[in-house]
């Protein structure tokens, strides 16, 4: 059985958020299997420290490190030209650069709405528009994966505007692998559900060292499961998945008790 398909080896990949959780192990994960990766965030001391240490552990592929943040179109603008003159292409862009803070939808200031959006959709908007582009010039197709949540779903008491920001991504995914098709350009999203970043860490006290990989039975996730996604949405493994949003949730929050009538 052949598992080429699969295989990211000589990519361009640029990921965007990667100094830290789901995008830099997605980031050591392209580089491990043969892709050259730009590590990206808007702290170029993290990303540096980052693509070194990657590049350290001698894999297949190199690391860069490129600082950008995605709510300026000049800085994604900036990151593409980088990576293309470091590696002479594009091939898949990762975006999953983006933030949140909980609060009460009426503790939410106008300034912090605004905030959350730019972020997760706006900067999502800039770098599809600017790697489509890139890789419209290519004429040689690539992929783009999108980063939702199901916040963006189905809603998420005290992250309104986050939830709101995330579904105007799977829209926006949607919208933009029907335009894109004619470009060989797949746009996918994946929407994770609760994943033990050091971000949760944070918020819960949940570290990924609590968490058994091999269990079915359990309500959060660990981003090396969330980079197995993205490794397949960017290969040909995933060539008929076009404009779809995967979650990765874990146990599905179902009724267990048939309601009385």
């Amino acid at each position: 059985m052949t598992t080429e398909q699969f295989s990211v080896a000589d990519q361009t990949v640029v990921v965007t958020g990667s100094s830290q959780g789901i995008g830099e192990v997605t980031a050591r994960r392209f580089v491990e299997e043969g892709a050259n990766v730009v590590v990206s965030s808007r702290d170029q001391e993290k990303v540096d420290a980052v693509a070194e240490s990657i590049n350290d552990e001698n894999p297949a592929g190199r690391a860069i490190a490129v600082a950008c943040d995605v709510r300026e179109r000049d800085a994604v603008e900036a990151l593409v030209e980088a990576t293309v003159e470091e590696f002479g292409s594009l091939d898949t862009m990762v975006n999953n650069a983006g933030a949140s803070f909980m609060a009460g939808f009426d503790d939410i200031s106008e300034n912090g709405w605004k905030t959350i959006v730019d972020i997760n959709l706006h900067g999502t908007y800039h770098c599809c528009q600017v790697a489509g582009q890139q890789m419209q010039d290519q004429d040689e197709g690539g992929a783009i994966v999108n980063f939702a949540s199901v916040a963006g779903q189905k809603g998420s008491p005290y992250m309104s505007h986050y939830g709101s920001a995330k579904a105007g991504v799977v829209n926006l995914t949607k919208t933009l692998a029907y335009e894109y098709a004619a470009h060989d350009i797949r746009v996918n999203c994946i929407a994770p559900g609760f994943v033990a970043t050091p971000g949760v860490e944070t918020q819960m006290g949940v570290s990924a060292g609590d968490i058994e990989r091999d269990s079915v039975d359990r309500n959060i996730g660990l981003s090396e499961e969330i980079s197995d996604i993205v490794q397949f949405l960017a290969t040909p493994a995933s060539s008929y998945i076009v404009g779809e949003t995967l979650t990765a949730a874990g146990v599905p929050d179902i009724m267990e008790e048939t309601p009385q009538s």
